[in-house]
């Protein structure tokens, strides 16, 4: 027996508590891992608070990413004690995640842990930092360097726009951080933002085409804030597009496309292939400051329920992780 966090239907509503659940109870797949560390994402706050259509099949564990060690393995890649991480794949969503003690799943999704990486780091970085790298990665292919200008970083309070900030700074780009909690302002300064500026100036009705203000943009955001950022992106700049916490439409022209040459760069991190994960995992061990997991919260899974409807609210700050 073991413990998780169990999110099952009531009505329209979500129930969301701690259960006892047997082995055979899990979801199928060809390696069993006692999970170390999950963390608290986006997505998992909205399957566990029911205010998004996140879970596919009903009950569901979430827990979109996790981290621990190999119990059992019909897998020629993985044998009994491998630590190995997981991020993405539709687990949290399709099939049971990392929100409990144990999790079973294809083995084709999982990755050893990069060098000497312990699983509470890898979670730290999670599915926001691996977000975070790709957006980064994907500017670097677009040919934006730190000589053209500013980067803004959207939803910098947040787990991609927190570790985005960083890994951007480091790079030695200069890096504007867009927020609405000002309150943050010193934190984001330490993290490397040269300016924090308050969202609402995104929120605007968008023009077709603004002053050219930035060289590109990694935004967690979407809506209106994106198309503000389309119409102040200088010629030949780029936008990684990794969120939608402010809507799924995107009211815009080509304006910006025909006339400027602005790339917009999708990002997946759900379903990035191996080959390219193993890529950022290594970039991220070797560019985020060692001591990158103590800037996190850890909860217990009876906490990550409270932490979910307060990371909607606004009210957390970098990554969480979740201990089982």
């Amino acid at each position: 027996m073991f413990n998780a966090l169990l999110l099952e239907e009531s009505g329209k509503d979500t129930l969301a508590r701690v259960q006892r659940l047997d082995v055979n109870q899990l979801t199928e797949g060809d390696v069993l891992v006692r999970v170390d560390y999950s963390s608290l994402n986006y997505k998992d706050a909205l399957a566990i608070t029911g205010k998004g259509k996140i879970v596919r099949h009903w009950p569901m564990v979430p827990g979109v990413d996790f981290a621990g060690t190999v119990l059992a393995s019909d897998h020629a890649d993985h044998k009994i004690g491998d630590e190995v991480l997981l991020t993405g794949w539709g687990v949290g969503e399709k099939t049971w995640g990392g929100m409990a003690e144990k999790v079973r799943v294809n083995g084709d999704w999982l990755q050893s842990l990069p060098g000497n990486m312990s699983p509470k780091r890898a979670m730290a970085i999670g599915t926001a930092g691996l977000t975070a790298m790709l957006s980064v990665m994907a500017l670097e292919h677009a040919g934006i360097t730190p000589n053209q200008g500013p980067i803004l970083v959207t939803g910098a309070t947040g787990g991609v726009g927190s570790t985005a900030l960083q890994l951007l700074a480091k790079a030695g780009f200069e890096v504007h951080a867009a927020t609405g909690r000002s309150a943050h302002k010193e934190w984001l300064t330490r993290l490397g933002a040269s300016q924090v500026i308050d969202r609402n100036e995104f929120l605007q009705e968008p023009a077709p085409l603004a002053s050219q203000v930035w060289a590109g943009a990694i935004d967690a955001v979407g809506g209106r804030t994106l198309a503000n950022i389309l119409s102040q992106t200088k010629m030949r700049g780029a936008i990684a597009a990794c969120g939608l916490a402010g809507g799924v439409a995107l009211n815009t022209t080509v304006m910006p496309f025909i006339l400027r040459g602005v790339q917009l760069l999708g990002i997946d991190s759900v379903y990035a292939p191996i080959a390219t994960r193993e890529i950022a995992w290594q970039r991220l061990e070797e560019t985020l400051p060692v001591d990158f997991e103590e800037q996190c919260e850890v909860y217990t899974l009876e906490q990550s329920i409270q932490a979910a409807h307060d990371l909607l609210a606004g009210k957390l700050k970098g990554r969480a992780l979740i201990q089982p």
